[in-house]
């Protein structure tokens, strides 16, 4: 078997060509539009170049045919933030082959190694977590836009290499067809009825506001994971700009104590349903098919893909407010059928409790691994945003970290 770097066009071809490989049977498999990934080893338009680096191989067998790729990269923002200095690895598609799986591996960790990492995570994304994180290892049905899907055996891969369970992403089903609980309803009226809280969704002529919100509360929010790094403005931009042919503003949700922004939600139409028919190609003629079918109602689905509210509102009940105006728009749009709530970590077990309240039942288990490359360091698991972060943040007191 021979491992080549990616470095010129050809390689780039081989690079994207694997997963057609990997999923030429799979009927579920939605291939990504090969712009977006390339977008994100292009340091022109990838922010987390800015202070990283990334890298990426293909893997061919004998007699030259193409059996895996890999990325590996560095985010020195977040790398130093653990323990072990730890950087990641990504895109990864093989054969069922253990030897091809670990020369993959291998070449991931030789490359961190080298530029001081200690451990590294997988699979995961050189960009923020909300897309391409995790190995899926329950519920291998129609992948959400963003979210991994891959063979079953990818597992055993992972497991058999040392890679350990660093958490565990939960994503959960909404069926818009059933009534919220009795219990929701209780609580988002009792909100409503509180006049120092509003709800607002998305506007495009109002951007640069809509983008200072959520960064407010996001950066507030997620202050006390050890991971955390703030909203970077230019991001979010480019992700609305980025989702512009399919964003639907009403879909945007935010809430505020009078003038100040407390919490929001956005969700993404699925348009993984649209892109299943295009190959992983944007060229004229497939926008104008994505343009059709988009105007025929072909996506039924939606995915949430973040919720954040400051922990000083966490016990108000903002949440069920924003859900409350978000079921009005969403029988304005019958044709969405279910939503997805992705993905919730197991270190988040307040929005687990909120999901459990709308509703929803369990749909997909990604799982999001960790490798220490020498034996002698101690493993910890991620860390856990505990119940009482809104205590923590009015005493400004740190997270616990949970060992195991």
């Amino acid at each position: 078997m021979k491992i080549t770097e990616v470095t010129n066009k050809r390689s780039v071809r081989e690079f994207h060509k694997v997963p057609y490989l990997i999923y030429r049977n799979d009927p579920v498999w939605v291939c990504p539009l090969i712009d977006e990934v390339e977008a994100i080893f292009n340091p022109g338009q990838n922010n987390f170049f800015r202070n990283g680096e990334a890298i990426r191989w293909v893997l061919k067998d004998e007699e030259g045919n193409l059996i895996g790729r890999v990325a590996a990269f560095i985010n020195r923002t977040k790398a130093y933030k653990f323990q072990q200095p730890t950087g990641g690895m990504g895109f990864f598609e093989c054969i069922d082959d253990l030897n091809a799986a670990y020369l993959l591996f291998d070449k991931c960790l030789e490359w961190l190694s080298s530029r001081g990492m200690e451990a590294m995570d997988g699979p995961i994304n050189f960009g923020e977590n909300d897309v391409n994180w995790g190995l899926l290892v329950d519920g291998f049905t129609h992948p959400g836009l963003g979210m991994n899907y891959n063979p079953p055996y990818y597992r055993n891969l992972f497991e058999s290499y040392g890679f350990r369970f660093y958490f565990e992403q939960v994503s959960n089903h909404l069926d818009m067809k059933k009534p919220f609980p009795d219990r929701f309803w209780k609580i988002a009226d009792w909100v409503l009825k509180k006049n120092e809280f509003t709800f607002l969704h998305y506007d495009s002529n109002r951007q640069d506001k809509f983008i200072r919100d959520m960064k407010e509360v996001y950066d507030t929010a997620w202050a006390f994971h050890e991971s955390f790094t703030p909203l970077d403005e230019k991001v979010i931009r480019k992700t609305l700009e980025k989702t512009k042919p399919f964003l639907d503003e009403e879909l945007i949700w935010y809430a505020y104590n009078h003038e100040e922004p407390v919490a929001f939600l956005i969700m993404f139409p699925d348009v993984n349903q649209i892109l299943k028919h295009l190959g992983g190609k944007l060229h004229l003629w497939n926008k104008i098919r994505f343009v059709i079918m988009k105007n025929r109602k072909k996506i039924t689905r939606a995915r949430i893909v973040i919720m954040g509210v400051k922990p000083k509102y966490q016990r108000h009940g903002v949440e069920s407010g924003i859900f409350y105006h978000l079921d009005k728009v969403m029988k304005s749009k019958p044709y969405i059928t279910e939503v997805e709530l992705s993905w919730v970590g197991d270190f988040n077990p307040k929005m687990r409790a909120l999901h459990e309240s709308v509703g929803a039942v369990f749909g997909k288990r990604h799982i999001t691994y960790r490798k220490l490359f020498s034996g002698n360091g101690d493993f910890h698991r991620s860390s856990i945003i505990a119940l009482d972060t809104k205590e923590k943040a009015l005493q400004g007191k740190a997270s616990f970290q949970e060992e195991i």
